[in-house]
C-alpha cells in the first residue's frame, strides 16, 4: 500500500466513530489472558497503544491495571474511547498521529498495535516501537483476518455483488483458509531490534443478522472509500442475497493473530 493510499483509507475511519464502535467486534478474552502471561500485563505495566480507536483493546487492558498512554490520530474515535474508558484514571488518550508523535522520556513495558500496525508508516512503525520500549520490553501487534469458513457458500456468492459494484475486485475472489495464513515477522527480524516473535492465533465465528453485517461493511476503509452510488449498490445487492437466500442471518468467521516480540537489551 503506497502512502497516499494509507492515508486515505486510514482517515475514513474517523468518520463515523459511533458505527465503528457499535459495529465492530472486540478480541477473543483469551488473547488478553495469553498476552497478560507473555508480557506480564497487571497493575502498573506501563503500555503504549498504537491507534486506540474506540478502545476495543484498551478496556480490557485497563482491567488489568494497567497505566496506558492512547495514541489515537482521530478526534472522534479518541472521543468515544474516552466516554468508554471514563473512571480509569491511570489511561490517558492522546489525538495525534503516532509517527509525529514525541516519545515521553518514560519508557514502556509494552507496546501494542490491535488491528493498527499495517496502518502506520513501515519507514517509522518498528523503530519507533523499539525506541518507546524498555530494553526486554514487548511489541504486541494484533492482526484480524477473514478467513473460510462460516457460511461458506455466501462468501463464494456474493462476489458477485462486489464484482458488479467495485472495478477493483479480483474475478473469482475467495477468502482463505486460516491455515494457510503465513505467520510474518520478517519485518521485526530485520530491524534487528527485537527477538524471534511469538505467534498465537484464535479462530472464531460471529453470526449476523443483514442490518448488522451492512454495519460492519460500513466501517471497512475500501467500502467506505467506495462511491456513494456504488456503495449504495453494493449494500443493497449484499442485504438481498443473505434476506433472500441465507434467511437474513449470515456467519462470519475471524483469525485473530497475536505476535509478540521483546526487544533485545
Amino acid at each position: 500500500m503506497t502512502s497516499p493510499d494509507r492515508e486515505r483509507l486510514r482517515a475514513t475511519f474517523t468518520e463515523d466513530a459511533e458505527l465503528y464502535d457499535r459495529a465492530r467486534p472486540g478480541y477473543p478474552p483469551r488473547m488478553f489472558d495469553d498476552l497478560a502471561r507473555l508480557v506480564g500485563l497487571g497493575p502498573g505495566c506501563r503500555v503504549l497503544e498504537i491507534g486506540c480507536g474506540t478502545g476495543k483493546a484498551t478496556v480490557p487492558l485497563a482491567r488489568l491495571g494497567c497505566r496506558i498512554v492512547a495514541v489515537e490520530l482521530g478526534p472522534q474515535m479518541a472521543a468515544v474511547a474516552r466516554r468508554q474508558l471514563a473512571g480509569h484514571e491511570d489511561v490517558h488518550i492522546v489525538e495525534a498521529v503516532f509517527e509525529d508523535w514525541p516519545l515521553p522520556r518514560e519508557p514502556f513495558d509494552v507496546v501494542l498495535a490491535a488491528t493498527a500496525f499495517h496502518w502506520i508508516d513501515p519507514a517509522v512503525r518498528v523503530e519507533k516501537s523499539a525506541a518507546a520500549l524498555r530494553p526486554g520490553g514487548a511489541l504486541a501487534t494484533v492482526a484480524t483476518h477473514h478467513v473460510a469458513g462460516g457460511t461458506e457458500r455466501f462468501f463464494a456468492e456474493v462476489q458477485n455483488c462486489y464484482e458488479r459494484f467495485d472495478p477493483t475486485t479480483p474475478p473469482n475472489l475467495r477468502l482463505t483458509a486460516a491455515a494457510d495464513i503465513a505467520e510474518d515477522d520478517e519485518e521485526i527480524t530485520r530491524s534487528g531490534r527485537f527477538d524471534e516473535a511469538v505467534f498465537l492465533r484464535y479462530e472464531w465465528e460471529l453470526s449476523y443478522p443483514s442490518a448488522e453485517y451492512l454495519d460492519v461493511l460500513r466501517t471497512y476503509s475500501g467500502h467506505r472509500a467506495l462511491d456513494p452510488a456504488a456503495r449504495r449498490g453494493l449494500l443493497h445487492c449484499i442485504a438481498n442475497l443473505i434476506e433472500r437466500d441465507y434467511g437474513g442471518v449470515i456467519t462470519k468467521r475471524y483469525l485473530t493473530e497475536l505476535r509478540v516480540a521483546h526487544r533485545r537489551t
